[in-house]
């Protein structure tokens, strides 16, 4: 197994413009996303994708590895296709390095757990009908289920995706305690994804679809082609950082350690 773990990292953020290059930890919020990724058994290599080349310099300055993409990606998986295509033009990659499997890890997520990266690749590498897998977690205590700016998700018998949603799913019509078959409770879907190389360039070619574009999540246009998606079922406790009272909470979690 040969993983490779692309991070896409942009500038530009409407509720946190130059997230990824703060620092009041002494790192740029980019390095602990490289350094936790790290840490990860089944990661061989690790890239940042970025536009920016402020955060290119940020990377290179911790001696990680990055490379430049095109401003008008319409969405990540987009931009991390394209990291792929130039790592393996570029006159650095090794004859024969091409990686099985892609990682994508969000570059806002710096305390993403590395048992559960481990977890995820192994996932997809365990399942021969799956091009793609995913996370899902129960809630935790302080989460809402019904915020439509988290994703839940529902899975079939086989560990794959029946669907994704921003609204609570599934509707249970008649809560029955004594039911013999217990009420399925709500999974959130954390956004880290594993593809195989070759079907995450054949995604990006993929028309868009109609669920996808009602809800605006992206791995239904997946499922709407008739691809499925593994699903690693397992308890995340990270949260990404979309905004600077999120990061302040980050940072006093760096002091207190």
């Amino acid at each position: 197994m040969q993983a490779t773990a692309i991070i896409p990292a942009r500038f530009g953020s409407t509720r946190f413009p130059g997230k990824p290059l703060a620092n009041k930890t002494g790192k740029p919020l980019i390095q602990h996303v490289v350094e936790q990724v790290r840490k990860a058994r089944t990661v061989d290599r690790i890239v940042v994708a970025t536009d920016d080349q402020r955060i290119f310099d940020a990377v290179a300055g911790f001696d990680g590895e990055a490379v430049m993409t095109r401003e008008d990606h319409p969405n990540g998986t987009s931009r991390l296709a394209e990291a792929v295509e130039l790592l393996e033009a570029s006159a650095t990659q090794a004859p024969g390095a091409t990686p099985n499997i892609i990682l994508n890890v969000q570059g806002d997520e710096p305390e993403i757990e590395p048992a559960v990266i481990d977890q995820l690749v192994e996932g997809l590498a365990n399942d021969p009908d799956a091009p793609m897998a995913t996370l899902a977690s129960p809630f935790a205590l302080d989460e809402d289920p019904t915020n439509p700016n988290i994703v839940k998700l529902i899975v079939d018998q086989q560990g794959h995706a029946l669907y994704f949603s921003r609204s609570l799913i599934p509707h249970v019509r008649d809560l029955n305690p004594q039911s013999p078959t217990p009420n399925p409770q709500p999974l959130k879907h954390p956004g880290v994804y594993a593809y195989r190389r070759d079907f995450l360039l054949k995604y990006v070619t993929l028309p868009p679809t109609p669920l996808e574009e009602a809800e605006k999540l992206e791995q239904l246009r997946a499922l709407e082609h008739g691809y499925k998606i593994a699903v690693v079922q397992t308890v995340v406790r990270h949260h990404g950082i979309d905004t600077p009272q999120q990061y302040e909470a980050f940072v006093q979690r760096q002091c207190d350690r």
